[in-house]
């Protein structure tokens, strides 16, 4: 369960918007495989919690979780997932918007930098 969704069940007041890069409610175990080489060798790991939390699956309610405003981002060309998985991810949980990266792979700050940190900056200005 990613973070962001512990913090949307847990504070729900606190968020104007999640924004959910690749889809909603992918497995930290994937990321974490498929990029945590890759990431300790570019930065030191610092947890929020303890690596025992972040796997503790929790229970999201439509009344905490559900309250908060959810955009999906999805990079167009994401190798790591289906566009039918992405497609049915959307589908099980609804956001309020979906933003396409075009030319992105799966680590859109790495292949869209640029691309990305407009697509925040308009989703803040858009949510605040």
């Amino acid at each position: 369960m990613p973070l962001v969704s512990k913090a949307m069940e847990t504070f729900p007041e606190k968020i104007s918007v999640a924004v959910f890069l690749g889809g909603p409610n992918i497995d930290a175990t994937t990321v974490y495989t498929e990029d945590l080489a890759l990431a300790t060798t570019l930065v030191r790991p610092v947890y929020l919690y303890p690596a025992e939390e972040i796997f503790k699956e929790i229970v999201l309610s439509s009344k905490r979780y559900g309250s908060v405003r959810r955009v999906f981002i999805v990079a167009a060309e994401n190798n790591a997932l289906t566009k039918e998985f992405i497609k049915l991810m959307i589908e099980k949980n609804p956001p309020d918007e979906v933003k396409e990266i075009q030319g992105s792979d799966h680590v859109t700050m790495m292949s869209k930098p640029r691309q990305l940190f407009t697509t925040f900056l308009s989703i803040a200005n858009k949510y605040s």
